[in-house]
């Protein structure tokens, strides 16, 4: 049976969706800080749809991936003598780096680019910045979370 608490931590698919939406909640103020109005909640809620209920499907989406990174953490974890807390930062960082070229497909081809939530990226420091601190959020968050 899968256990989702066990001794006071979370299973990593939980901890994960919770840094995810810990990340999510902690938007529209990471978004007045930088002054950059880029949301990974739009993002990903715009490119499923554009109305009403772009924002809950935003929300759900990310903590989803939240919780697929958590797994991916676990088993990372289980085969690498690295303390958590580090792992989850270190894989946080690196799926940031490593992905965040792809915003060239957002700039160009998300159906929602140029809305609220979604400015251009790829050249964009401020939301470079932006995800480099929700990144690390999230890493601190999963690897203090998850068992």
């Amino acid at each position: 049976m899968l256990s989702i608490v066990t001794e006071g931590r979370l299973h990593p698919a939980a901890a994960g969706a919770v840094a995810a939406t810990v990340w999510a909640l902690l938007e529209p103020i990471d978004r007045r800080l930088f002054r950059c109005d880029y949301s990974d909640v739009a993002l990903l809620g715009k490119v499923v749809t554009r109305g009403p209920l772009w924002r809950p499907a935003g929300y759900t989406i990310h903590a989803v991936n939240g919780g697929l990174f958590g797994l991916a953490f676990d088993r990372v974890r289980r085969r690498l003598p690295i303390e958590k807390r580090r792992l989850a930062l270190g894989m946080a960082m690196i799926e940031h780096v490593g992905l965040y070229p792809l915003s060239f497909f957002v700039d160009r081809y998300h159906p929602a680019r140029g809305e609220e939530g979604i400015p251009p990226l790829l050249s964009n420091p401020r939301a470079f910045a932006q995800a480099t601190i929700r990144h690390a959020l999230f890493g601190a968050v999963l690897g203090r979370l998850s068992r």
